[in-house]
């Protein structure tokens, strides 16, 4: 009866867990939209399109419209409708003269959870009390205070270039060229919100983003951007208010690829995968831009789209502190991460003043917005070194990035954004041993404690709990002979350590969870899915191998996966009692050692029982 119970609630569970999954929606089908997409096949005669469109206007009293002057030679139109309408459209069978049909999409500016992306405002008089800068690195009066600039060790790079001869597309809500933006080059762009030339900047978000990747620098007015000597392309798609369809952002990254973009920034996203933008994306990874966009500010395991698709860099945000930002997004499609700010410090350029959009203003934001044009910027700066090919430049990122440990939940990427090392070996193809000698300091390398918390030390525990679980497996045979087998020993794995070097592996655009469950041992399950470190009272106890031992015991084979699960649980939570007594509601004190310590002891003597008498092979 016992049995029966046990697997009734298993199958209770999995049932619930696989209907949960079956109607989970994932991020790849959720956005918004107002208008469809009809990309129409490109080898169809005028005559059949135009009889087409007629057809689409008077079966759903629809107008289909061209998205743009750029998307006539595509054949992409635009109609209104909804969910009901994009089904119906789907079915008909004028859809077999299109490509595909498809939602399109709105996009807005990723906006901070817990903060405003509109920081403290500066008053430009402190200029004369800051005429002296704090770094050498420019004579801006506030250069000192971009602690993010410094944070990269831009200064670094600057000594072998600053970006000049490379173009810069900037795809946000305009850039309006501000008093510290004077100096920087620009190059035509194009405003697809309004469909005109002039992509001028009523919202302040494009402009911002553009004074990170190249302000004015060295002119002794404001602030410093990273690849000051590089031109910038502005192209607006989202409008005042921080939205802008799929459609005009696909255009715009064509519009960028056949106009001499060798960069381009995409401040933005949302949910929802779309066949135009991947399209537009791959076209410019075929002509050699290197495309890089913000993950998301709504801390959830996954970076938004665009930065999930692939030939795309997907960044993530940290603070001055160097730790994930709180509201930043981590996970599938995160790639590198950069400074983005945070309450403790925001990321300052000058952009439009929100109250009179006429004048500018100094101003801090914060979010995944602010952190991709610093990847931009790098990027700028390794493609005038010499690096061509889109791969090559993310390579040269990721192998220049300062690493972070124990980042599981692939909160940070290949690291942390590092410019004078990314320049430093695009341009002599490796890094000297000074910059090494760097890199070993700033990853902690040369910290004792390092060492001694953490490092490949880390792997003790791990160790031990393996070593131990055989220890204890080799006691119970002195006095109980049983012969060993693959059952026993995946169970000593299973109960002490699991897996553990599966926790490090990254897939683009999968989930970590089933590399953090496989990766975990059993006292370990109860927290993994969350990454936190003390152990889940229930799952670090005698029940689980209770329940093993319930279900399997009465198996001439799987009993010994049970015992030695046991014992494995047992090792497991004996070394963490010494080393790691962390567990939830008991603390990391004495009730936690004695809690963790009296399980392991009933996890022995839990195998032992099993064991007695016992002479079969395992």
């Amino acid at each position: 009866m016992r049995k029966l119970i046990l697997f009734c609630l298993f199958v209770i569970g999995l049932s619930v867990a696989l209907f949960n999954f079956m109607n989970f929606q994932g991020l790849a089908a959720k956005g918004e939209f107002e208008t469809i997409v009809l990309n129409f096949r490109e080898d169809i005669p005028k005559e059949v399109l135009q009889q087409d469109l007629q057809a689409i206007a008077q079966q759903y009293n629809v107008t289909p419209e061209l998205d743009n002057q750029y998307s006539a030679k595509d054949n992409v139109y635009i109609v209104k409708g909804d969910k009901q309408r994009l089904k119906e459209l789907k079915k008909s069978p004028l859809a077999q003269a299109m490509d595909f049909i498809e939602p399109n999409y709105i996009y807005k500016i990723p906006k901070p959870g817990k903060a405003t992306w509109l920081g403290e405002l500066l008053d430009p008089s402190q200029e004369a009390d800051e005429a002296k800068p704090a770094f050498k690195g420019a004579n801006d009066p506030y250069y000192s205070k971009q602690w993010n600039l410094h944070n990269i060790h831009v200064e670094g790079a600057w000594t072998q270039t600053k970006g000049k001869d490379i173009t810069v597309a900037v795809i946000d809500s305009g850039v309006t060229r501000v008093r510290d933006l004077i100096e920087t080059e620009f190059v035509p762009g194009y405003d697809f919100v309004h469909d005109r030339v002039e992509a001028n900047d009523d919202n302040g978000h494009g402009t911002h983003v553009a004074g990170t990747i190249a302000q004015s620098t060295n002119n002794s007015y404001g602030v410093a951007g990273i690849a000051y000597e590089a031109k910038l392309m502005p192209l607006k798609v989202l409008n005042e208010y921080g939205g802008g369809t799929v459609a005009d952002i696909a255009a715009a990254i064509k519009f960028a690829a056949d106009n001499g973009a060798d960069v381009i920034n995409m401040s933005l996203g949302g949910g929802g995968e779309s066949h135009l933008m991947k399209d537009a994306i791959d076209y410019a990874h075929r002509k050699g831009v290197i495309i890089i966009a913000a993950a998301g500010n709504e801390n959830q395991n996954s970076a938004s789209y665009p930065a999930r698709y692939p030939h795309v860099i997907g960044v993530s945000a940290f603070g001055p502190d160097g730790d994930r930002a709180p509201y930043s997004n981590f996970g599938a499609g995160v790639d590198i991460s950069a400074p983005g700010g945070s309450d403790a410090g925001k990321i300052l350029q000058e952009t439009i003043d929100p109250d009179n959009k006429g004048t500018g203003v100094f101003m801090g934001f914060q979010g995944t917005s602010m952190a991709a044009p610093h990847v931009a910027g790098v990027a700028a700066l390794v493609k005038a070194s010499g690096v061509k090919e889109p791969d090559q430049i993310l390579e040269v990122l990721k192998q220049s990035a300062r690493s972070v440990q124990d980042d599981s939940l692939n909160y940070y990427g290949a690291g942390q954004l590092n410019a004078e090392a990314a320049v430093q070996l695009a341009t002599q193809g490796q890094i000297s041993f000074q910059d090494f000698f760097r890199w070993l300091r700033d990853s902690g390398y040369l910290n004792p404690g390092f060492w001694i918390d953490g490092g490949a030390i880390a792997l003790l525990p791990k160790i031990l709990m393996v070593v131990g679980s055989y220890v204890l497996a080799w006691f119970l045979r002195v006095y109980f002979p049983f012969r060993w087998g693959w059952n026993l020993s995946w169970g000593l794995i299973t109960g002490s350590s699991g897996l553990f070097f599966l926790k490090g592996i990254y897939i683009f655009d999968l989930p970590q969870w089933p590399f953090r469950v496989l990766g975990s041992s059993i006292p370990e399950l109860g927290n993994t899915l969350q990454g936190t470190d003390a152990f889940n009272p229930l799952f670090a106890s005698v029940l689980i191998p209770l329940g093993l031992m319930a279900l399997l015991l009465g198996n001439p084979k799987w009993k010994w996966f049970a015992i030695g699960s046991s014992l494995g649980v047992a090792a497991c939570l004996a070394v963490s009692a010494v080393l790691d007594p962390a567990v939830w509601g008991l603390g990391s004190g004495i009730l936690a050692r004695m809690f963790l310590i009296v399980n392991a002891v009933l996890c022995f003597g839990l195998a032992r029982l099993a064991v007695k008498n016992e002479e079969q092979p395992a």
